[in-house]
C-alpha cells in the first residue's frame, strides 16, 4: 500500500471533527467547574460524583492513545500473548476496589501520597511524590506527543503546530474544568472512544466476511478457524512462564499505584458509590479493551490474506489503517477524534495528578499555613505548569521519558503499590522500611532499564526491558523485602522508638477498616510478613536467573 493511504486525503473532515470536541470539552469543563471554592472542589469535585459517571471517567482515564494508535501495533507484533497483558492489567480492579474503594476512600484523600503521608510521614510522601510526578509526566508526555503526531500524520498538521496548540487548548479545558469538569468531560470521552472505536470496528468485522461483526469485543471469535488457516501460530504461546509472570507486578501492581486512576475513587459521593463504580468501570474496560484485541486480530488476519506488509513503523496506526481501507473518511474522522479523545482523558488525570501532587502533597505539606484561597490557586496553577512542562519536553523529548508507558506502571508498582498494600494490612510497617523501599526499589527498577544505562538490564530482550516487565520482577519484591525487614528491624531498636508513631498508625489502621477499636493482633501478622518477604526473596531469584524468551 502507499503511504497516502494511512493520511485522510481531506484532512478537513478530521480537523473539524476534533475542533468540535475541544469545543464540547471546554463548554463541560467550564460549565461544571463553575461553583468550585475549594481544594477538595478543584481535585475530587466535592465527593459527588455519581458511580456511573465516575465508572466510564475511571475507565476513561485507564484508556490511552495508546489504546486507538499503540496496543492494537504491539498486538500485530505480540500477537496472543498479549491477552495476558490485558487480563493482568483488569485484575488489578479487585486490589484497586478493596483499597480505594473501601480502605483509603474513608480517609477522604486526594491521593495515594496522602495515605503514604498519614502513614509514614511527610519525608516518606514526598518521596513517594516524586517519583509520581516522574510516572505522570511520562505518562502526559506520551499522551502529548501521541497528539502531536495524530495531528501531524493522520490530518497533515506540522508537529510543532500540533504540539503547541494542542498543549495549549488541552492545559487551558483541563485547567478550567478541574476535577468536575475532567470527570464529566471523561465520562463523554469514553462514550466517544467506545462507539468510535466499537461500531467502526464493526463494520471492518462485516467487510472480512464476519458473522459476528454486530458485537467485535467478543464474536470476533467467528473468525478463528479463517484466522488459523491463514496463520496457524496466531494463538501460539511462545514466550516463558517467567515473561508472563513478569506482567503481575509490572502492570496489576503497578495500576494500583497509579495516581491518576486513584484520584477517581475520591469522587465518588460514598464508599457504596465507590464501590458501584468500579463495577461500572470494570465493565467499560472490559468492552473495550475486548475490542482492542479484536481489532489487532482483524489487522493481523488483514495482512495475512491481503498479502499487506504494515512496517514497524506504521504498526502504530493499525486501527487507522483498517479504518481507511474498509471504512469512508468520514468514519476515519471521527476515529480520528475518539483516539484523541483517549488521549485528553488520561492527560487530564495526569495533569490533575501532577496538580495534586505539586500543590497538596508537597507545598501544601512544607508549608500547612497556606489559605485555602492560596490552596486553590496553587492548585491551578500547578495543573497548568504540568502540562506547560508536558508540551516544553515535547518540542524534543529526552530519550528517558520517551519510553513504554507500561515501564511507567512499573515504577507505580515499584515505590507506591508496596507502600500501599503493607501500610493498610500490616501494623509493623513503618516509616523507615517505606523510605527505603520506595528509594532503593525505585532507584533499582530506572538503573536496570534500558533507558539510562543500556549495558546494565535483567533479561537482555528489547522488548520485555523496555515494557518494564524484568525490571518490575526484580525491583518490585525487593521494595516489598526492604519495606517488612527494614520496619521489622527498626521497631525493635530502642533509640529510634521516640521517632515512630507507632500508636497513631495502629489507630489509622483500625479505622480505615472501619473498626472502631484498637486491637494489638488485627493486621498484625509475623507469619503473613514472613511469607511475603519468602515469596519476594524467591522472586528476586528467579528474575536474577536467565530468562529463556
Amino acid at each position: 500500500m502507499e503511504e497516502q493511504v494511512w493520511q485522510l486525503s481531506n484532512p478537513i473532515i478530521g480537523i473539524i471533527f476534533v475542533v468540535l470536541t475541544f469545543a464540547l470539552f471546554y463548554v463541560v469543563g467550564w460549565m461544571s467547574n463553575r461553583s468550585s471554592k475549594s481544594v477538595e472542589d478543584l481535585y475530587a469535585a466535592g465527593g459527588g460524583v455519581g458511580p456511573i459517571t465516575n465508572g466510564l471517567a475511571m475507565a476513561s482515564t485507564y484508556m490511552s492513545l495508546a489504546t486507538f494508535l499503540g496496543i492494537t501495533g504491539l498486538i500485530l507484533n505480540l500477537q496472543a500473548p498479549f491477552v495476558l497483558l490485558w487480563i493482568q492489567m483488569i485484575l488489578a480492579i479487585p486490589l484497586i476496589t478493596i483499597i480505594y474503594g473501601t480502605s483509603l476512600r474513608r480517609m477522604g484523600a486526594f491521593s495515594p501520597t496522602h495515605f503514604i503521608r498519614e502513614r509514614y510521614g511527610v519525608k516518606a510522601s514526598i518521596i513517594a511524590a516524586l517519583f509520581m510526578i516522574l510516572v505522570s509526566i511520562m505518562y502526559a508526555l506520551g499522551q502529548m506527543i501521541g497528539i502531536a503526531v495524530t495531528f501531524e500524520t493522520l490530518l497533515g498538521i506540522p508537529y510543532l503546530t500540533g504540539l503547541i496548540v494542542g498543549g495549549i487548548l488541552i492545559i487551558g479545558y483541563v485547567t478550567i474544568g478541574g476535577m468536575s469538569g475532567a470527570t464529566n468531560n471523561a465520562a463523554i470521552q469514553m462514550v466517544i472512544i467506545a462507539l468510535m472505536f466499537i461500531v467502526p470496528l464493526g463494520a471492518i468485522m462485516k467487510a472480512m466476511g464476519s458473522s459476528g461483526w454486530y458485537f467485535p469485543p467478543l464474536l470476533y471469535a467467528d473468525m478463528v478457524p479463517a484466522m488459523l488457516e491463514a496463520m496457524p501460530t496466531f494463538f501460539d504461546y511462545e514466550y516463558s512462564t517467567k515473561w508472563y509472570f513478569s506482567i503481575i507486578p509490572a502492570l496489576t501492581l503497578g495500576s494500583l499505584g497509579l495516581p491518576h486512576l486513584a484520584m477517581r475513587i475520591y469522587t465518588a459521593s460514598s464508599l457504596k458509590s465507590a464501590r458501584q463504580a468500579m463495577v461500572w468501570f470494570a465493565l467499560v474496560l472490559g468492552l473495550v479493551f475486548s475490542a482492542t484485541y479484536a481489532m489487532g486480530f482483524a489487522g493481523v488476519y488483514f495482512t495475512q490474506t491481503q498479502g499487506v506488509a504494515i512496517s514497524q513503523a506504521d504498526a502504530d496506526k493499525l486501527t487507522i489503517i483498517l479504518n481507511l481501507v474498509y471504512n469512508p473518511e468520514w468514519v476515519t474522522a471521527l476515529v480520528i477524534a475518539g483516539a484523541i479523545s483517549a488521549g485528553l482523558s488520561t492527560l487530564s488525570g495526569n495533569l490533575l495528578a501532577i496538580g495534586a501532587l505539586i500543590s497538596q502533597d508537597i507545598v501544601t505539606t512544607l508549608r500547612p499555613t497556606l489559605t485555602n484561597k492560596m490552596k486553590v490557586r496553587l492548585g491551578y496553577f500547578s495543573i497548568a505548569f504540568g502540562g506547560i512542562v508536558s508540551v516544553l519536553l515535547g518540542i524534543n523529548p529526552p530519550d528517558f521519558l520517551v519510553v513504554s508507558i507500561l515501564w511507567a506502571f512499573g515504577l507505580a508498582a515499584v515505590t507506591n503499590a508496596p507502600l500501599i498494600l503493607m501500610g493498610v494490612w500490616w501494623k509493623e510497617a513503618n516509616k523507615y522500611g517505606a523510605i527505603a523501599a520506595s528509594i532503593v526499589g525505585g532507584g533499582l527498577y530506572i538503573v536496570v532499564s534500558p533507558f539510562v544505562f543500556p549495558s546494565i538490564v535483567v533479561s537482555g530482550d528489547a522488548l520485555t526491558d523496555g515494557m518494564g516487565l524484568s525490571g518490575s520482577m526484580l525491583a518490585v519484591p525487593v521494595s516489598f523485602i526492604l519495606l517488612i525487614v527494614v520496619s521489622y528491624i527498626t521497631n525493635r531498636m530502642p533509640s529510634l522508638q521516640k521517632h515512630l508513631t507507632t500508636s497513631a498508625d495502629h489507630q489509622l489502621i483500625e479505622r480505615i477498616h472501619g473498626w472502631n477499636n484498637v486491637n494489638p493482633t488485627r493486621y498484625n501478622s509475623t507469619f503473613g510478613a514472613v511469607v511475603i518477604t519468602v515469596l519476594s526473596a524467591f522472586v528476586v531469584v528467579w528474575a536474577i536467573l536467565p530468562w529463556n524468551l
